[in-house]
């Protein structure tokens, strides 16, 4: 097969956004060419990463980290605008990565963020590469905002989850989106399923103390701290899947691979190796006809500021 080259839409979904490398690394394995990279949230990290060629090396790190080592990357805010500062991780990557400035990186990337003053879309694509990272995955509630050139930024999933835009102008064959928040699917067993499931409940129960732990430096009630995290990501989910609907509708790519939202939960980065799996199954599902001779593998479903 002749290598067709791809501008490639990387959503926003918190830890599904690890299925992102799963269909990178099908799209490298069949051949296809990555020449240009749009991403919000978790979409502008495993993109902008990919970007400056240093994908292998952050899967490893990733696939690496046990639920401990997610916990000790999670550093308190002391202020009331987000339970935790998210520099701590940034920083950990920056030390691994490096932190390249966005013009020169081999490939065209934008990271979308919003600004959190005039609700705009902001598309990042100059200036060092974790600065646009951090600002596109400033969560409310979870992540402090980011300032950048002035401007107080936010996750770019409130605006634009599925960033097609950005991608407009690129003479690329195809244009690929990567969707996290599509419907539930009855997933494939994995080998341990019970003790992953008894191992992840612990998990939750550790993250509750943590937020038990906030609420009482904030002088809260911890009511329902169990269910904090699920509570704020349903919330995320419905939010961005109605955004994305309108957006893909605006916007349709030529392919739309579909991640279910049950995958995983959006904290859950202690399965790395197993939501990169569930990428790289859904991108074959999806794309397998583009290798197979079809004509395009699947078919579409369903006012920015540049920095």
């Amino acid at each position: 097969m002749t290598a067709r080259t791809v501008s490639l839409v990387l959503g926003s979904g918190g830890a599904r956004g690890l299925a992102h490398i799963g269909v990178i690394q099908w799209l490298e394995h069949h051949g296809f060419e990555v020449r240009s990279i749009a991403g919000t949230s978790m979409g502008a990290l495993v993109g902008g990463i990919y970007a400056a060629g240093r994908l292998p090396l952050y899967t490893r790190w990733v696939t690496a980290l046990e639920r401990k080592d997610v916990i000790r990357l999670l550093d308190f805010s002391f202020g009331r605008n987000s339970l935790f500062k998210g520099e701590r991780v940034i920083g950990e990557l920056k030390v691994l990565i490096g932190n390249p400035e966005i013009g020169d990186l081999p490939l065209s990337f934008t990271a979308v963020a919003t600004d959190m003053d005039s609700g705009k879309e902001v598309w990042l694509n100059s200036g060092p590469l974790f600065d646009a990272i951090r600002a596109s995955m400033a969560i409310p509630t979870i992540f402090s905002p980011y300032t950048l050139q002035g401007r107080r930024l936010m996750d770019g999933g409130l605006v634009n989850p599925v960033p097609i835009a950005p991608t407009l102008a690129d003479s690329t064959d195809l244009t690929i989106a990567v969707n996290l928040n599509a419907e539930p699917q009855v997933l494939p067993p994995s080998a341990h399923a019970v003790s992953k499931r008894r191992e992840s409940n612990r998990y939750r129960e550790n993250i509750a103390k943590l937020i038990n732990e906030l609420q009482q430096r904030w002088g809260t009630e911890a009511e329902d701290e169990s269910g904090f995290f699920d509570i704020i990501s349903r919330s995320m989910d419905i939010m961005e899947d109605l955004i994305a609907q309108f957006k893909l509708t605006a916007y349709p790519p030529d392919i739309i691979v579909n991640i279910p939202r049950n995958v995983c939960s959006f904290y859950e980065f202690h399965r790395a190796s197993e939501v990169i799996e569930a990428g790289r199954r859904y991108a074959h599902q999806t794309l397998q006809g583009l290798v197979e001779g079809g004509d395009k593998g699947g078919a579409p479903q369903g006012g920015q500021t540049v920095i």
